[in-house]
């Protein structure tokens, strides 16, 4: 019997006096990851963009919940965006995006 995947929702704001489009983002954090867990952990993690804003500098990321640790040590670790610098902070993490959009107020893009 197959077990329901657990997700969590990752408010990440972006440090940099940069902008990034998205696809310049999720390659840093696949860089990251890989880096730090090589390709199996990357592929544990489940990792997926939901929401960027390049103007307020505020990604979204769906994660599995057993790889929060992972994934948080992995932004912490991201010092460049397509060399640039740039630093990356979870603002917080939720169980549903309705609620991780009401911890950091701001509606949906």
């Amino acid at each position: 019997m197959l077990k329901r995947v657990r997700r969590r929702y990752i408010a990440v704001e972006i440090d940099s006096g940069e902008t990034f489009d998205s696809k310049e983002f999720m390659d840093a954090v696949w860089g990251a990851i890989s880096k730090l867990y090589g390709e199996y952990g990357a592929s544990r993690a489940g990792l997926a963009l939901i929401d960027y804003d390049a103007e307020r500098k505020v990604a979204v990321i769906r994660i599995v919940h057993t790889a929060l640790d992972m994934v948080r040590a992995a932004l912490a670790s991201i010092t460049k965006v397509n060399d640039k610098p740039a630093a990356m902070h979870v603002m917080t993490v939720s169980g549903t995006i309705k609620a991780l959009y009401k911890k950091i107020e701001r509606q949906p893009i």
